[in-house]
């Protein structure tokens, strides 16, 4: 005899017992709408991550700070020496104040000359000149003036704060290094805003940037809440994938850039039968359960299995809607003789 079946007469035979006491829980079978989902390895990484650099030459003065402190925004990080700057800004406002004296005489000679030009005592020539003056007078003192605003910009780059509050990560020169502009000097990142990035498979790329639906989970089982998600509208020439970034809400602390989540996204919906997995029988290949008929005798029923999710799991056949099936059939079978939950955590597709 096929197994299958002596498995099925020993279950019957169990039965006969049990039927005149048990008094099984059942649920009519429903058809309900299935989602799909695929499930994904995604990353955390920092919303504003960044890397400082140098914005003018200078030897390094102090870092008040190394990799791992917290800083505040607009907080002083890196000083650079500052006594060449100090010396520029020095020379421009001298260079500025001479421009300015030298446009006071400028004004008050074309003044003069203005006013007795008008009674036709000066030649015009000599008025042009004197015009001309004044002119050339008011250019050097904006050159001088704009001098004096590189100066003081660049004195100010030798003091460089923290563009946002956050951490340090990673420290790239030391304390009497020479820096240069445009030298990373400290990398940093807020832990403020975090995000998930993960890369979809292309034959889902449609559905998932229709829906922009995903469920982010950790390592412990936590779920976490998503915000806005950003469907990147093109493919990885190398891996032919499609980027999907989610905003996370931050709980308590305990996420970092770079560990690893698993992102839910939801591929395809349909219709399909569903039953409480606890009401399955599984023995080998043999899937069954209890199905109750006119009389509220339970009746074997052998089914074809499908996605399983939530506790509940999707019949393929065997069943039809409306029926009622077992939800505790180790009350017909006793637990001892027959455990009904055997279960694999798997999909079942025999």
């Amino acid at each position: 005899m096929h197994p299958a079946g002596r498995f099925f007469n020993v279950i019957v035979l169990a039965l006969m017992p049990a039927w005149a006491t048990a008094q099984p829980d059942y649920e009519v079978v429903e058809r309900v709408t299935l989602r799909e989902t695929i499930h994904l390895d995604g990353v955390i990484e920092a919303v504003q991550q960044s890397t400082v650099s140098a914005q003018t030459s200078g030897t390094v003065q102090s870092l008040p700070f190394d990799v791992d402190d917290s800083v505040t925004a607009g907080e002083l990080i890196v000083q650079l020496e500052d006594s060449e700057q100090r010396s520029r800004l020095r020379q421009a406002q001298a260079g500025l104040e001479e421009a300015e004296a030298a446009l006071v005489d400028a004004r008050q000679r074309f003044n003069r000359i203005e006013a007795v030009h008008e009674r036709g005592l000066v030649s015009r020539q000599e008025f042009d000149q004197a015009r001309n003056n004044l002119a050339a007078a008011r250019a050097r003192v904006e050159r001088a003036s704009a001098a004096v605003s590189e100066a003081q910009e660049q004195l100010s780059y030798t003091r460089v704060v923290a563009p946002y509050g956050g951490i340090l990560t990673e420290r790239h020169v030391e304390v009497g290094e020479a820096v240069n502009p445009g030298q990373p000097l400290l990398s940093g990142l807020s832990l403020e805003q975090l995000r998930v990035v993960v890369d979809l498979p292309q034959k889902y790329a449609e559905l998932a940037r229709t829906e922009r639906q995903a469920q982010v989970t950790l390592a412990d089982g936590r779920v976490l809440e998503t915000g806005e998600m950003t469907f990147y509208p093109y493919a990885n020439p190398q891996t032919h994938t499609f980027r999907l970034r989610m905003r996370l809400s931050e709980p308590n602390g305990s996420l970092f850039p770079g560990m690893l989540v698993k992102v839910s996204v939801p591929v395809a919906t349909r219709e399909a039968l569903w039953v409480p997995f606890s009401s399955l029988i599984q023995r080998s290949e043999l899937r069954a359960v209890f199905v109750l008929d006119d009389q509220d005798q339970p009746r074997l029923r052998q089914v074809r299995t499908g996605a399983r999710d939530n506790g509940r799991l999707e019949i393929l056949a065997g069943l039809s809607e409306g029926e009622r099936v077992v939800t505790n059939p180790s009350v017909l079978v006793g637990s001892e003789r027959l455990n009904p939950l055997e279960r694999t955590g798997e999909e079942s597709n025999p």
